[in-house]
C-alpha cells in the first residue's frame, strides 16, 4: 500500500511568516534568543542526525533501549488503532512501536505530524512500503498550532518523542498537554520521551562534543536567517555555548559573539547590535524527574500508566491515559 498524498495546514508562506516574526521578536528582547525549530533545514537535519551517532550524545540511544524493551507493552496496554506521531522527522525509533503493534495486530493507520514536506514525504513512503498493510496519513503541520487537525476515532496513541517536550518552557509545556488533551477522547493515549536529570557531567558533553558537530548545528540557526531574511550574520564570529542551569534544570544552548559586531537582516529592515561576549540563546532543553511529568501529565488531565527507562536509567517514556 502506498502512502497516502499529504495533508497540508502549513504552508511555505506560513513559515516565512513565522520566522520573521520570531527574529523579530528574539532579536529586539533582552536577552535575545531564536527558537530551536529553526535550526533544521537540510543541513540542520543532517547535522542533528549527525550528532545522534556521537559518543556522547546519550539521549537517542538511551530512549531506543527503553522503546525496544517496553513496544509491546505499549501495543498491549493501549490497544491502538491509530497511531499518531508528532514531529515525526524520520519516524526511526517509531519503527519499534510498529513492529509491536504489527506482532499484536489490530493497528489500522499511522499517521506522522511533521513541518517538512520533504522529510514527511521521504518517510511516509518507507513506512508504507516497510509495513504494506498499514494506512499511513501524513500531516504537514506544527504540532503547537494544528492538533485540532489530528484524525478522530478510534483507540488513538499520541507519540511525542525524542525529548522534544524538554525544549518547550514550562508554561508553553502546559499548554502544548493541554492542548493534547483536548484533541483526545477519554480512553486515547500519550506516550512522551523525558530525558531524565542526571549529572551534569553526563549532560553537557551531549551539547558541546568534542567533534564541534554540535557547534556547527548551533550555528546553523544563523545560516538559515541569512538565507531566507538576507541578513549578514558572520556565523565564524559566534561561539557555540552549552550551560546548565541547575535551579531550572535544564540545558540552555546559546551563541556567544566574539567581538562586538552588528547584524543587518535586510528582509525586516532591522539592525541588531552585539556586544564583545553577548549571548543568542538558541535552545533550552530541560530534564525530569519521573515526579515532575508525571504532576505535568496529570495538571493537563493524563493519568499516567506506565514509567520506563533504559537500563542505564537516564531517559524516561511516560505513557498516559486520557483521563
Amino acid at each position: 500500500m502506498s502512502a497516502e498524498p499529504l495533508e497540508i495546514h502549513l504552508e511555505e508562506q506560513d513559515l516565512d511568516r513565522a520566522l520573521r516574526e520570531d527574529v523579530r521578536v528574539g532579536l529586539t528582547a533582552s536577552p535575545k534568543w531564536l527558537p530551536p525549530k529553526w535550526f533544521y533545514d537540510a543541513r540542520g537535519s543532517e547535522l542533528f542526525e549527525e550528532i545522534t551517532r556521537l559518543p556522547e550524545y546519550y539521549p537517542t540511544r538511551a530512549e531506543r533501549a527503553a522503546l525496544a524493551a517496553h513496544a509491546d507493552d505499549v501495543a498491549a496496554m493501549t490497544g491502538a488503532k491509530t497511531l499518531i506521531e508528532l514531529g515525526s522527522g524520520s519516524s526511526e525509533k517509531t519503527r519499534l512501536l510498529l513492529d509491536a503493534f504489527t506482532r499484536q495486530g489490530g493497528l489500522g493507520t499511522f499517521v506522522p505530524l511533521d513541518v517538512s514536506v520533504s522529510a514527511l514525504r521521504s518517510s511516509t513512503e518507507r513506512i508504507a512500503a516497510a509495513y504494506p498493510g498499514l494506512r499511513v496519513r501524513g500531516i504537514v503541520g506544527d504540532f503547537t498550532r494544528h492538533l485540532d487537525r489530528l484524525p478522530t476515532g478510534g483507540r488513538r496513541l499520541v507519540a511525542f518523542l525524542g525529548g522534544t517536550i524538554g525544549n518547550l518552557l514550562p508554561a508553553e509545556r502546559a499548554g502544548f498537554l493541554a492542548a493534547t488533551r483536548a484533541a483526545l477522547e477519554a480512553g486515547d493515549w500519550l506516550l512522551v520521551g523525558t530525558d531524565l536529570v542526571k549529572d551534569p557531567g553526563v549532560v553537557v558533553p551531549a551539547y558541546d562534543d568534542a567533534a564541534g558537530v554540535t557547534a556547527e548545528f548551533n550555528r546553523n540557526v544563523l545560516r538559515v536567517v541569512n538565507r531566507e531574511l538576507g541578513a549578514d550574520f558572520d556565523v565564524e564570529a559566534f561561539r557555540h555555548v552549552a550551560v546548565w542551569d541547575p535551579e531550572r534544570e535544564w540545558i540552555e544552548m546559546r551563541l556567544r559573539a566574539e567581538r562586538p559586531t552588528r547584524v543587518r537582516v535586510a528582509a525586516l529592515g532591522l539592525d541588531v547590535a552585539f556586544a564583545a561576549g553577548e549571548e543568542l540563546r538558541t535552545e533550552v532543553s530541560a530534564k525530569f524527574r519521573p515526579a515532575g511529568i508525571a504532576a505535568e501529565l496529570a495538571g493537563a488531565g493524563f493519568v499516567r500508566q506506565a514509567f520506563w527507562t533504559d537500563p542505564d536509567g537516564l531517559f524516561g517514556v511516560s505513557l498516559a491515559r486520557a483521563d
